[in-house]
């Protein structure tokens, strides 16, 4: 219930902004949480590196990956992303830095020669070490790293706590307020 909220949340963000295409990858299946104009794509890979290369190879780009659990973002703040992919060069990265050093927004130009592998080279996924990796091995490739807002992103009950406080009237925050694991969203 409270993924789910959290899905609907973060997509309807995507939907907001101006981006030309927006894709789902997706392990599962499409529910009403879905909004118009999203294309779904099935992950593919058996870890989550070899379903970032599968994402990006599916979609090509450029474009800016997110991950479900950071509802709190808006559509502004996704277009302020893209316009830095938009007005950097072929070799332009966007980082967005989550609080628990992994990395909640991922941007990459168009296709690279060799496919996208050589970015989640090496990158240990999931730890504390996450993120600094990610900018390290963008930059090793040779890219000019922007670094994004950082923001929390949604992995334990007291992560979702503050960013339901962030954002009291979203699915997510009534979802997690319905099942007791937060405090009421409404007053």
């Amino acid at each position: 219930m409270v993924a789910e909220a959290c899905l609907a949340d973060t997509l309807e963000a995507v939907a907001a902004c101006g981006a030309g295409r927006k894709v789902v990858a997706l392990d599962g299946q499409v529910g009403a949480w879905l909004p118009p104009g999203l294309q779904v794509i099935a992950q593919r890979g058996a870890t989550f590196a070899e379903r970032l290369v599968h994402a990006w190879a599916d979609t090509g780009g450029p474009g800016i990956q997110i991950g479900m659990d950071t509802p709190q973002v808006g559509h502004d703040e996704l277009d302020g992303l893209l316009a830095l992919l938009v007005r950097g060069a072929e070799r332009q990265a966007v980082v967005g830095p989550a609080e628990d050093g992994g990395w909640w927004a991922l941007g990459l130009p168009a296709l690279m020669p060799g496919g996208h592998r050589a970015v989640f080279q090496g990158v240990p996924m999931s730890t504390p070490l996450t993120g600094a990796s990610q900018v390290t091995r963008l930059r090793h490739l040779g890219f000019e790293v922007t670094m994004g807002a950082r923001r929390r992103d949604i992995d334990t009950i007291s992560d979702l706590a503050e960013v339901a406080a962030l954002i009291p009237k979203s699915r997510t925050a009534m979802a997690a307020s319905n099942l007791g694991l937060i405090p009421s969203a409404l007053p």
